[in-house]
């Protein structure tokens, strides 16, 4: 059982990413889509995807195709974080 705020795997992020896409999600970018709820960023290796409310979940699909755990809302005024492993916010 965890304690505390975070997870295991926040002491193991990078001090800082930078984003891949800042303009939207990557992948939906790079196929010429613009369709998208709000975006995540990762922050493991800054690739910034689209949420699981939007029709693609690239943020998810990152996650397991990387394993890269955590990520972060990349919307203004928001900076939770979201853990995939643990299945909480961090």
């Amino acid at each position: 059982m965890m304690t505390g705020m975070t997870c295991p795997h926040v002491p193991e992020l990078p001090e800082a990413v930078t984003p891949d896409n800042p303009e939207g999600c990557a992948d939906c970018l790079a196929a010429d889509e613009h369709n998208w709820a709000h975006l995540r960023i990762c922050l493991s290796c800054g690739h910034v995807a689209c949420c699981d409310s939007s029709p693609r979940r690239h943020a998810t699909a990152h996650f397991h195709a990387s394993e890269h755990p955590v990520m972060r809302s990349f919307e203004p005024e928001e900076d939770w974080r979201w853990c995939y492993v643990d299945a909480r916010i961090v």
